[in-house]
């Protein structure tokens, strides 16, 4: 199992879209043997959509995790200073994640679980999927890919004609982040392309 013994907060927000992807790969975590604690933003914890409720959802994540999920800033802080984790993982990262993390802005469960976490100077990894990626969160994004310990999943723009400004991570590659990352390492390449999805 190549996670085997790994203690990784499991970070989700709310790109509601991408849930199903996201539990797909959840399962392959806890598969590769991982030990994982689950933490959801707000958002996530509280809002009902046509892809799933929120106790829905909660539900799926605690069975495949075996653990409650964290849902407040006071249950992450602990992340830590107690050291509870190897390697924190946010997938999926809304836009409005990535602008907080990269402005040093803490004020849901998730970001402060990335900065308890980062404080111990150990890795975090991101899986973006926001609309606005090429857009106002240009300069966020590019902020993020410099900032020591933070490593990203490999995206690609998922609707070029239609929404240009939108990025999606593979959440297919993953895992493969997480391993690289835990060796201090940035998967590559970064960008890719849709057609090139699984194949990499």
């Amino acid at each position: 199992m190549k996670l085997k013994g790994i203690r990784i907060g499991f970070c989700v927000t709310g790109s509601f879209c991408t849930f199903d992807a996201v539990l797909e790969q959840l399962k392959n975590i806890v598969e590769e043997g991982a030990d994982v604690l689950p933490v959801f933003s707000y958002s996530v914890a509280s809002t009902d959509t046509r892809f799933t409720s929120a106790a829905g959802f909660r539900e799926k994540v605690e069975h495949i995790t075996g653990k409650k999920v964290i849902d407040n800033i006071v249950g992450a802080e602990p992340i830590g200073p107690q050291k509870l984790l190897d390697i924190v993982v946010i997938a999926p990262c809304t836009g409005n994640t990535l602008a907080k993390l990269a402005n040093g802005i803490t004020d849901t469960p998730v970001l402060m679980a990335a900065k308890a976490h980062l404080r111990n100077q150990k890795p975090v990894v991101i899986a973006v999927s926001t609309n606005d990626a090429l857009g106002n969160n240009a300069r966020n994004l590019g902020q993020i890919m410099n900032i020591k310990n933070i490593y990203l999943v490999p995206f690609y723009q998922d609707d070029p004609l239609v929404k240009n400004n939108s990025l999606i991570a593979d959440m297919d590659m993953i895992v493969d982040t997480i391993l690289l990352a835990l060796k201090g390492k940035q998967i590559q390449p970064v960008i890719i392309e849709k057609r090139m999805q699984g194949r990499i």
